[in-house]
């Protein structure tokens, strides 16, 4: 599984305190690692400068105003559309305001916290750019922001293995969003022309910013709207994207099922077989141990999906920033780790979907909309809940004993989301489309694809 890491926009809030064929491909295809989907961290929802301090940065950076437009310059054939770096607090703003502007029509799109997305945009606020670098695109027709693109470059994802996605000479872009296709095609290509400056032969995206945060295109599932830490996007942009010379390098999809019901009887026995198994243990997170239970599942996390496609690895910072991050979220009961031989092997992370409370603040935690999320936080109820991650360690991902794990731990949060939560629907995801191990259990706790996300690629 794969997901957002780093994004949850709450931190803030919160005070400083006997082998059948079907197991057989559940075990093997565990050897690609879980990648179901989020715990990537989705930091387009983290913490960062607010709109007054914005506001107050503003002033100070007119003085660079001359300096800035003499850095601009007209598309040769679009003379009307005008692409500049993003430099100032007040381009700043307008990068991010301009997605709320982009996307008001469209009722599945959930407005993200907008200080969080300063967050994952501002050097100094997110880790990533410890190891990364990236520039801002505005787009601008008479003087008014008509589209945005981010491009960008993580070392430690150079430093990966060609045959896993990533590695030398590729570079990614994100952030996307533009008014029509010809402001689109002006801003890749901009972002094209960025990415060789810096010695890159080839280009994956979108990755809003890293493959632990938004990633990928959607392209289908446009009739529902995106649970927690997932993204949403208009359907216009595929064709645009496909048309600009980008190719399908990966498909990343999300399964839903109504948990209401009890899994198939193959299930439930594979399950109470494990019960009966007393060298494995399923235990709750003790979150008064946060920290310490963080570091272990990001640990286990790290070395699951190690040999994922995609895959970079999550740094210590990373791991502390994505566990601040996440704890508001974190409810025992929902999140549990696997033990065997009191060794921990496996977690499952569940998330209620925050993007139900989200919805209704538009972005903004001002002037009541803090309250309204503490008090949503304190006992959420919702009619959606999310598997962004699981990870089995390495060593075990070809037994039967991590096909069982997982299926006891995905019972056994199925049970809690549904009785103390009030939950009926599951999500998981995303998952890799190659990822035979997730698919395989999936599929068989009778779960169904609901959306579709690409990442594209394209020599430079």
């Amino acid at each position: 599984m794969a997901g957002n890491v780093t994004s949850c926009g709450v931190a803030s809030l919160v005070p400083r305190q006997r082998t059948t064929d079907a197991t057989a491909a559940v075990s093997a295809g565990l050897q690609d690692g879980d990648g179901s989907g989020d715990i990537r961290p989705d930091r387009s929802r983290l913490r960062g400068i607010d709109n007054r301090q914005e506001d107050e940065l503003v002033d100070d950076d007119e003085a660079k105003d001359d300096k800035r437009n003499k850095k601009t310059r007209p598309d040769s054939m679009n003379t009307h559309i005008i692409i500049r770096p993003v430099e100032t607090a007040a381009d700043r703003k307008a990068f991010v305001e301009l997605a709320f502007r982009r996307n008001a029509g469209d009722r599945h799109w959930v407005p993200p916290l907008r200080q969080e997305v300063y967050g994952l945009i501002t050097p100094g606020k997110n880790p990533w750019f410890d190891h990364a670098e990236a520039q801002l695109f505005l787009a601008e027709r008479d003087g008014r922001a008509v589209g945005r693109i981010s491009a960008h470059i993580d070392h430690l994802a150079l430093a990966q293995p060609a045959a896993q996605g990533m590695g030398p000479g590729t570079g990614n872009w994100g952030m996307m969003e533009a008014e029509d296709e010809a402001t689109f095609r002006v801003l890749i290509a901009h972002a094209e022309d960025w990415l060789r400056t810096k010695g890159m032969r080839r280009s994956l995206g979108p990755l809003s910013l890293s493959v632990w945060d938004e990633a990928g295109l959607q392209v289908s599932g446009f009739d529902h709207p995106p649970t927690v830490m997932m993204g949403h996007n208009s359907s216009a942009y595929r064709g645009w994207v496909e048309a600009a010379g980008h190719r399908p390098a990966k498909s990343l999809y999300t399964y839903e099922l109504d948990i209401r019901r009890d899994f198939p009887p193959f299930v439930q026995r594979i399950v109470q077989s494990g019960e009966r198994n007393a060298r494995i243990v399923i235990r709750k997170v003790d979150k008064r141990r946060f920290n310490e239970e963080a570091a272990l599942i990001l640990g286990i996390l790290n070395d699951a999906w190690s040999g994922n496609w995609g895959f970079v690895p999550l740094t210590d910072a990373e791991i502390a920033y994505a566990g601040k991050k996440l704890k508001p979220l974190v409810f025992e009961d929902l999140t549990r780790v696997a033990e065997v031989d009191g060794e921990p092997v496996a977690f499952m992370l569940t998330l209620p979907d925050l993007n139900e409370a989200l919805k209704p603040l538009n972005g903004s935690l001002f002037p009541f909309g803090w309250a309204k999320l503490l008090w949503w936080l304190r006992a959420p109820k919702v009619k959606t809940t999310r598997v962004p991650l699981m990870g089995v360690v390495k060593r075990l991902q070809a037994s039967r004993l991590a096909s069982q794990v997982a299926f006891m731990m995905i019972e056994y949060i199925r049970r809690a989301a549904v009785a103390s939560y009030g939950a009926s629907r599951g999500e998981i995801g995303w998952i890799l489309d190659d990822n035979k191990g997730m698919r395989a259990i999936a599929e068989t706790i009778e779960s169904k694809i609901n959306r579709e996300y690409v990442i594209y690629e394209k020599t430079l």
